[in-house]
């Protein structure tokens, strides 16, 4: 308690109103948080041969890889690689695109 507060006393107005606008970017937060878990984003390698589609959770959640490229497992491997890279990093960027417009960039 701060100085000359006594038990049961009820904060000041200042006090009520930071506490009002702290649960209302909680809130904000909290929505972009869910609208975030919804996003997806699709990245491709090897001119379209593979694409990968993760979502907001980093999770993918597709992958598409065209017949011409199955019989080198090598180069499979790498362009699953790249995709699913180049998506996580899309999908990162969007997520700290959505909540710096709610923080207004403190990065919370």
């Amino acid at each position: 308690m701060g100085k000359g507060m006594k038990a049961g006393k009820k904060p000041k107005v200042g006090q009520a109103q930071q506490m009002q606008q702290l649960q209302a970017m909680q809130a904000r937060l909290q929505a972009a948080q869910e609208e975030i878990e919804k996003m997806e984003a699709e990245a491709g390698a090897g001119g379209g041969a593979v694409t990968v589609k993760v979502n907001g959770r980093h999770e993918m959640v597709s992958c598409v890889i065209k017949e011409d490229v199955l019989d080198d497992a090598e180069m499979l491997q790498d362009l699953i690689v790249a995709a699913t890279n180049e998506a996580m990093r899309q999908i990162e960027e969007m997520s700290q695109t959505r909540m710096n417009s709610v923080t207004g960039g403190f990065g919370f």
